[in-house]
């Protein structure tokens, strides 16, 4: 399905990065991703994705920095020979009510999760519009659709992660480039494990959280050519959370 493709994933060592890796794997894809810190769940990625044979590559990257992340996807083409997919998944949470937050806190989490998107899209874009081919699936949020307490910061950058696939998705439509979003509710990560209770769960219409590869499993679709004529789309992966 992916065969002779590479996917760049960003926060692709752990949780739904590390399950859009292994979902692109192992339907063909080879594998270049993204790590902000964390060397030893980095190396369990790159060893799980080696046992498909496929090629795979980790950079430890911040992709709020604008150079850094220029600099990483100029490696990685140099180191793969091009780039075909990207999955913009970094992420990171600093919750608290308004009154509570740190003009810094709110930076942060907007810098990671919405300019790291843009600098990434940026680096891709040249090659993308030369090849006249591409998926760009940013990772969003329900948080990004509906709000949620506490997550001020969280909401407005995966909102504004919404904003920018479609903005992008215009911008790139006419060259046989496709931007979409993905939109998870609660999944079962180490991200969201100390929100796993049983009130949270009766909250979900579907009564139980995701699985990072049933995000994944929709990735792939996205990155596949069964999504060729689909672009500028949010799709919820949230067992009905905000329907």
């Amino acid at each position: 399905m992916l065969k002779g493709k590479t996917a760049v994933v960003t926060g692709g060592s752990r949780g739904i990065g590390r399950a859009i890796c292994l979902k692109l794997a192992e339907h063909g894809a080879d594998i270049a991703f993204l790590y902000a810190g964390n060397t030893e769940k980095a190396e369990e990625t790159v060893k799980a994705v080696e046992a498909m044979g496929r090629k795979v590559r980790a950079y430890r990257c911040n992709v709020a920095d604008a150079e850094a992340a220029a600099a990483t996807v100029k490696e990685i083409v140099t180191d793969f020979g091009g780039i075909h997919i990207l999955v913009n998944n970094a992420g990171i949470t600093k919750d608290k009510l308004v009154p509570m937050m740190k003009a810094a806190e709110f930076d942060a989490v907007v810098d990671t999760n919405l300019k790291g998107a843009f600098y990434m899209i940026k680096g891709v874009y040249p090659l993308f519009l030369k090849q006249k081919s591409g998926k760009i699936i940013n990772i969003s949020s329900v948080s990004g659709l509906t709000g949620n307490p506490g997550q001020a910061n969280y909401s407005a950058s995966k909102a504004g992660l919404i904003g920018l696939t479609k903005a992008v998705a215009k911008e790139l439509a006419g060259r046989g480039v496709c931007c979409n979003a993905i939109a998870p509710g609660f999944i079962a990560t180490e991200m969201t494990e100390d929100l796993e209770n049983a009130a949270v769960k009766e909250a979900i219409p579907m009564k139980r959280f995701g699985k990072a590869e049933e995000v994944a499993n929709l990735a792939l679709f996205l990155a596949a050519a069964h999504s060729d004529y689909i672009t500028g789309e949010v799709i919820r992966v949230d067992g009905g959370l905000a329907m």
